[in-house]
């Protein structure tokens, strides 16, 4: 759902008037004062007349951001720090990093207040003010505390931090229960290390073993750590290997300290001044990388500093509320997952996460990026990809996948934060939803109608109208009296039913959620200590404090039968503006210096706000059927380790060929990324979508593993059957092949459960060795046997599609052979989009259409088959 009400003031000027003229009203009748609907009517029209689908301005750029200018600013070799004290300790390699002049300070340049620089100044101003350094933020640089270790399966896990005896402020914020808590037995404990002289270093190289035909290797001076090929091969990949490692450390606040920093109209006290962290990694052999959603942008991450790239911005990881967001861009959206994964023809697979739930910006490094100034060389024959990646708070807890195989790195991803949930075959199949469907009446219609006309469905969502005034956990005692009823009539037809349940709680003190959480003091706070007051759909709201496990408990009791008072064995749920979302909060989500339990600013955790969300409702609905009943929830916000507790999508997009366009990259990204199950909404959830897209979302959207149609409450009305008879035909053919192929998808499911390897894939993971399939975003695998091309022009009468690997593709529809390894320009109709079984697979399928997939329990099962040999 989108942060529709994106003039933030006005909308609270409609609420404030609204409240001082008709101070008496309620939400229950409303409509019996005319003259209060007709005020608040125009002011509406007044609102939405100022509101444009991107403010741009609403956000900040990297140039706006101390953290990464500051970091985007320093220069290849800039690092002074290098290893000392090396042992093995409880299995582990650790050392000081230690400056190579003890009395070395670092100071932290901004402009002489310590804010970000004024978005109305000019460059040059900018410029010349952040030349002005204030003294008092020099430091001297402290010992750090370095820590490798090494786990099955050529895991390397790398740690620095501030060392504890020196009495920092405080303990920087690590991020808890993302990494699963078996990974940890898997740790390979270190006995001893080998040296090695390097490049011609003064100091010898720190060898220890990570897999077989791997080794890892800590550089002492200058610092670098990096993974290896064994008895001294290529390199896989590497950290600081140009000198940009920089760590700001945390400083007490004295006299005449400001570390203030302002954007719009909102200030961060930032009460431990600045502690951003930052380093390069390089990825060696590597021809593309891929991963770190979410952003609207190609699969192969393009470059972002470099050469003939301009004006150009990182790529942001940092969850927003981004209202009809655009295509094509390096803006971050609702979710981040911090691991990168690169691939080559010669080089293989390899990845990197780093466990850090601030906010990150990343650039991709272009060619010629270093002007020649870093000292690392390579033989001609191995490409090598430079990025630099860099957080405004948190540690480095860092993982190294040395790969070699595209599925050996997601297994090693998942490894460290768990693999993707199973869910019920229900959740596999097609979704209905809409902000809002009106009434328990209009339920039962559109229930009837998938019916009348032999659509399959299997759930039916609501939005937040269900409610009683926002109230979430209630419903809506006019509009939906009988929710129980209501329920237990779609199940009977093996139906089910998802509803909303948003984070913010709405401030009333009749309200049970608030009352509870007030009184137990479960609130995020502000600043200053006070239950932190934000506005979102209710207005005035609050939002539990999920990062503790006593207050997620809390949250997950709330989906019992007893506390969600109408909810069945057959309702599901779905958390949306997770992020978190607050319409007049900075960049319309959470100040930085809130206040979580321990101490905790929001800053270091945004990032994971909306995950503990995700766990705490999905473990809701484990402990409401006492374990025996697969969660299903959907989240819009996403953190790494998502993928345990449920299904993400790709938020609020448009109903443009563009965005249609986009859904794949972002998509496969995902699953790139642990998000195994995830989808777009399909028609696009703003707009009105001609018939022709819709009917080509619906084609394309029947292979998302996540298959919603979804749109917003100011649309025309958009089910299936409202665009004339053929369209009808067309939409409803390509729900039925999502239905005819649920065994497949679901064998799918259970693959990705067990490995973590995608549903939906690159065409490269399954032939990595074709550089045909490297940037190919257009065309994408459902398992390893289904090859998809989707179309994304309207009136197409022909695609380009590529079929990759050696052997033949067969068309799905008329069964005609194509030879692969080659492009083939084929005829397109109205009637689907080129999709194509690998010869030599074997795919399982059910035939027979009925109303659910309840209903196909017992249906009996067809294989297609394709053999090589035809």
């Amino acid at each position: 759902m989108a942060s529709a009400y994106q003039n933030v003031g006005l909308y609270m000027a409609i609420v404030v008037v609204a409240q001082h003229e008709f101070p008496s009203l309620s939400p229950k009748n409303e409509t019996q004062n005319s003259k209060f609907s007709v005020l608040f009517l125009s002011l509406l029209l007044i609102l939405f007349s100022t509101v444009s689908s991107w403010k741009k301005d609403e956000f900040r750029n990297c140039n706006q951001t101390p953290f990464c200018k500051r970091a985007r600013s320093r220069k290849p070799n800039s690092c002074s720090l290098i290893a000392v004290d090396v042992a093995i300790s409880d299995g582990d390699l650790t050392a000081k990093l230690v400056s190579r002049t003890p009395t070395e300070v670092y100071s932290v340049v901004e402009n002489e207040n310590g804010k970000t620089p004024d978005p109305d100044q000019n460059q040059e101003e900018q410029d010349n003010q952040e030349q002005k350094q204030d003294d008092q933020s020099a430091a001297p640089i402290k010992p750090l505390i370095l820590t490798l270790s090494v786990y099955q399966d050529g895991i390397l896990r790398l740690k620095i931090d501030e060392d504890p005896s020196l009495n920092p402020p405080k303990k920087r914020f690590e991020v808890p229960d993302v990494i699963e808590p078996h990974f940890l037995d898997k740790k390979l404990w270190l006995q001893r290390f080998s040296e090695e002289v390097i490049d011609g270093d003064s100091e010898s190289s720190i060898i220890i073993y990570l897999a077989d035909g791997y080794e890892v290797v800590l550089r002492r001076d200058p610092l670098e750590v990096f993974v290896r090929k064994k008895n001294g091969g290529k390199r896989v990949i590497s950290l600081n290997s140009h000198g940009l490692f920089d760590f700001e450390q945390l400083r007490s606040k004295k006299d005449g300290d400001n570390w203030e920093e302002s954007f719009r109209s909102h200030t961060d006290s930032r009460p431990y001044g600045p502690q951003s962290i930052s380093f390069d990694i390089s990825f060696y052999g590597a021809d593309n990388v891929y991963g770190i959603p979410e952003h609207a942008t190609s699969l192969a991450l393009k470059p972002t500093r470099g050469p003939g790239i301009e004006f150009s911005e990182p790529y942001r990881l940092f969850n927003l509320d981004v209202f009809e967001y655009i295509h094509d861009s390096p803006f971050g959206l609702y979710g981040s997952i911090p691991l990168m994964i690169s691939h080559g023809k010669r080089g293989g697979t390899s990845g990197f996460f780093w466990l850090n739930a601030a906010e990150m910006q990343i650039d991709v490094l272009g060619d010629g990026w270093d002007s020649g100034e870093s000292k690392i060389s390579l033989p001609l024959d191995q490409r090598r990809i430079d990025t630099l990646w860099m957080s405004e708070a948190g540690v480095i807890d860092a993982f190294f996948f040395a790969g070699p195989g595209p599925k050996d790195v997601i297994r090693q991803y998942v490894m460290v934060t768990g693999m993707p949930a199973m869910p019920q075959l229900f959740a596999a199949a097609y979704h209905q939803c809409r902000w809002n469907y009106r009434d328990e009446e209009d339920v039962e219609h559109v229930d009837s109608k998938f019916d009348e006309y032999d659509i399959p469905y299997d759930v039916l969502w609501l939005d937040i109208e269900h409610t009683d005034g926002k109230k979430y956990f209630t419903w809506d005692g006019v509009l939906f009296p009988h929710p129980e009823e209501m329920q237990q009539k779609l199940a009977a037809k093996g139906r089910h039913m998802v509803t909303i349940v948003d984070p913010h709680i709405k401030r009333d003190g009749s309200y049970f959620m608030h009352k509870e959480a007030t009184e137990k003091g479960y609130y995020v706070k502000d600043a200053t200590g006070n239950d932190y007051d934000g506005w979102c759909w209710p207005g005035s709201s609050s939002y539990p404090d999920i990062l503790s496990p006593e207050i997620r408990a809390w949250w997950a009791d709330k989906f019992s039968y007893k506390n969600y008072v109408g909810s069945t064995p057959s309702l599901y749920i779905w958390n949306d503006m997770n992020e978190p979302s607050v319409f007049n909060g900075p960049e319309v989500t959470m100040p930085r210096d809130a206040l979580h339990v321990g101490g905790v600013e929001h800053r270091e955790l945004h990032n994971a706000y909306g995950y503990y969300f995700h766990m705490g409702t999905a473990d809701g609905l484990l402990k409401r059927g006492d374990g025996k009943d697969r969660p299903f929830v959907l989240s819009r916000a996403f953190f790494s380790g998502s993928q345990r507790y449920g299904a993400v999508w790709t938020g609020d997009n448009t109903a443009e060929w563009e965005h249609l366009r986009i859904s794949v990259p972002m998509v496969l990204t995902m699953g790139l990324t642990g998000l195994t199950f995830a989808g777009a909404d399909v028609g696009g959830y703003f707009g009105n979508p001609e018939p022709e897209l819709l009917v080509r979302w619906y084609q394309l959207g029947a292979y998302y593993p996540f298959f919603r149609g979804h749109a917003h409450h100011d649309t025309t009305r958009r089910e299936p059957w409202l665009f004339g008879e053929r369209n009808r035909e067309l939409m409803r053919d390509a729900i039925r092949t999502r239905y005819v192929l649920l065994p497949y998808f679901y064998t799918l499911f259970r693959e990705a459960n067990t490995t973590g390897v995608p549903i939906m894939r690159p065409l490269w993971m399954e032939f990595p060795a074709d550089e045909a399939a490297f940037s190919n975003d257009e065309a994408f695998m459902v398992g390893n046997s289904l090859l998809v091309q989707g179309i994304y022009t309207e009136r197409a009468k022909h695609a380009s599609v590529y079929l990759p690997g050696g052997e033949s593709w067969y068309d799905l529809r008329s069964g005609t052979s194509y030879k692969g390894g080659a492009t083939h320009k084929l005829e397109v109709s109205e009637e689907g989009i080129p999709a194509f079984q690998r010869a030599g697979t074997i795919i399982p399928r059910k035939d027979r259409y009925r109303r659910s997939s309840t209903q196909m329990a017992n249906d009996p099962y067809t294989l297609a088959f394709f053999s090589s040999e035809l």
